[in-house]
């Protein structure tokens, strides 16, 4: 059976106008140079908004399967994009309910297992809308 890889599209469309309520000029799947390991590293959005350029990483998973895991690798590529001076700013919003493990990333869990992680904003979908409604990513 083939996966449904439509899921990401709809997330992004769900946040797109957040950004544009919140006054924020923004960019769907912009290549910001090489993941580590190799390949290019494609954000799901980059938004500006005066001096603030940033990166936002969107993950869906609407029953139990494999974006959980890709949640580390996601983070430790934002931060390394942000040392590379590709924003200065980055979101990894988590939406749908198959998450198990949402909690955990979105309460800080990863800390004491990735440096640099303080430069990575996990957020649910609801709290993202929220603050990008407000301006105030």
């Amino acid at each position: 059976m083939a996966r449904d890889t439509t899921t990401g599209a709809v997330l992004e469309n769900m946040v797109l106008p957040s950004l544009t309520k919140g006054g924020y000029i923004f960019n769907s799947q912009v290549n910001i140079g090489d993941r580590i390991g190799g390949g290019r590293h494609f954000a799901d959005v980059v938004a500006t908004k005066g001096d603030d350029t940033i990166i936002i990483s969107l993950k869906w998973q609407q029953v139990s399967g494999t974006a959980e895991q890709k949640v580390p690798f996601e983070v430790i590529s934002l931060i390394a994009s942000l040392k590379d001076g590709h924003a200065n700013k980055a979101y990894l919003v988590l939406g749908g309910a198959g998450w198990k493990l949402r909690d955990f990333y979105t309460g800080n869990g990863l800390d004491k297992y990735i440096n640099g992680i303080e430069a990575v904003n996990i957020v649910t979908l609801e709290e993202f809308i929220a603050v990008a409604n407000a301006g105030s990513l």
